[in-house]
């Protein structure tokens, strides 16, 4: 039975109590805390949900995350509590609301923990751009957990909490799911709100879950998500994500031939081309698939990503939220307060994007960036009208050391290679962690379905997961 559905299972006939196993993580996460996983704790807030929720258990009530503990990523609103994007812009900014997925885990009876460190403002895949310092790998202190949303991964991958929230623009669930062993879902853009989540990329950024497994990712995506009032992007298609092992006889899996040839570790090609044999052994049928204009993916994603940054950032100038350094004329205050608040990345990527919406290359970068994510989405479109999946890799390399690509921000921004072509088309992804490298760390595979279709995606997931068992061997749920 899958690690999450146990612990519910033992909830649900109080054999675990809930104000334990909440304690339970809470000292776990500050046992743990040289990880550097969370900005904030929610400690109060976590014993008072975890206390009425053991009065709901007593009466026989049913939810559907009843005292599963949650890791909430620092870009989404919790009332009462700081959401700081991992920035000092934001410093002593609490936000006065609950996103929709907070409102979604409160009342399908998750208790949130705490909030996850992450790369500033999601800018980055290494998480060593926040303000509050990196996230360590557990497999590897002196290695990154990847990003942007280490914290959460990192707070499921330590064996702190089951479930975390993440979001992904690029890649920010899938390749720190990849480099820390845990399951990561990019569900499909429109499919979970992004109501009170600080916007990245609007177009482009989604929510979604961390778990140990499969089921638990399934079961945390099904609770958060469907179409909310408050997201004009949100769509109401509400699907049984419950995963099952499916016959893999017959099933049409693609394969981009040109990713092969980017993978940069031997033992991660190895691992690639094993999972491909047992697809092949298990009847599936590989296809290989003409996508000539994939490789134009982290040009465009890159214009596209920071133009929509630049604007989205804007708002952040000292006079509505955060912190404010005082001058004598509102100019100077703009200049110094944004010059102080932002951190290198976060600049970098405004002037990018800056620079692309400007008067007179605006045509020349950004219409033309979004000619080209037409085309890839066209391209995966033409795609699934003949496979079922796509199975890739879900990142070139395992994690890498701290600091190491710091200052090469090309050599960082290809890390997500294979994650940001399934953004710019708006697709579901999951990766899966399948095995361990030669140095002991986590490899992950990634699978891509059609628009909407995560059930085939987490099924055949899920199949798969049940041949490697990589829960059992990173030795997840002990509480």
């Amino acid at each position: 039975m899958s690690v999450v559905r146990q612990l519910k299972y033992k909830i649900e006939n109080g054999e675990l109590s809930i104000v334990d196993i909440t304690k339970k993580a809470i000292e776990k996460a500050k046992e743990k805390s040289e990880l550097n996983v969370f900005i904030t704790l929610t400690e109060d807030f976590a014993l008072e949900t975890a206390h009425k929720l053991d009065e709901k258990v007593k009466k026989g009530e049913e939810l559907k995350l009843f005292g599963l503990p949650v890791a909430v990523k620092d870009n989404i609103n919790v009332k009462g509590y700081a959401t700081t994007c991992a920035s000092k812009i934001l410093k002593g900014y609490v936000s006065p609301y609950n996103a929709t997925v907070v409102e979604k885990l409160i009342e399908n009876g998750a208790v949130i923990i705490g909030k996850a460190n992450m790369d500033e403002f999601a800018f980055g895949s290494t998480n060593e751009t926040s303000a509050f310092g990196p996230v360590k790998n557990p497999y590897d202190k002196e290695r990154v957990p990847g990003g942007s949303s280490g914290g959460s991964a990192v707070s499921v991958a330590a064996d702190i909490v089951p479930f975390a929230l993440g979001s992904d623009t690029g890649g920010s669930i899938r390749q720190p799911a990849a480099f820390c062993g845990v399951v990561g879902v990019k569900p499909t853009y429109g499919r979970v709100s992004r109501y009170g989540l600080v916007a990245f990329g609007s177009s482009l950024d989604q929510i979604g879950p961390f778990s140990y497994d499969v089921c638990g990712a399934g079961l945390l995506l099904e609770a958060i998500s469907g179409f909310d009032k408050n997201d004009s992007t949100s769509v109401d298609k509400l699907a049984n994500f419950k995963p099952e092992l499916r016959d893999l006889k017959g099933l049409k899996v693609g394969v981009i031939e040109e990713y092969a040839e980017k993978i940069e570790q031997e033992d991660v090609k190895e691992i690639y081309y094993r999972v491909l044999e047992y697809l092949k052994a298990s009847g599936a049928e590989i296809v290989k698939l003409d996508m000539p204009h994939i490789k134009y993916s982290i040009a465009a994603y890159y214009i596209v990503a920071t133009s929509e940054a630049s604007s989205n950032l804007a708002r952040f100038d000292g006079v509505r939220y955060g912190n404010r350094v005082h001058s004598d004329n509102v100019k100077d205050m703009y200049l110094k307060t944004r010059s102080e608040g932002f951190g290198e990345e976060a600049k970098r990527r405004i002037l990018l994007g800056t620079f692309a919406l400007s008067s007179g290359y605006y045509d020349a970068y950004y219409l033309r960036a979004l000619a080209v994510r037409k085309l890839i989405a066209k391209d995966f479109e033409k795609a699934f009208s003949n496979v079922d999946i796509i199975f890739t890799p879900a990142t070139p390399t395992t994690a890498f050391k701290l600091g190491e690509k710091l200052d090469n921000p090309l050599e960082m921004y290809l890390s997500d290679i294979f994650t940001v072509p399934v953004n710019l088309a708006g697709l579901p992804a999951i990766t899966l962690p399948v095995d361990f490298s030669k140095e002991g760390l986590p490899v992950g595979m990634q699978f891509i379905s059609k628009w909407f279709d995560e059930k085939t995606m987490l099924d055949v997931a899920y199949t798969v997961e049940d041949f490697y068992k990589f829960y059992e061997k990173a030795g997840y749920g002990k509480f």
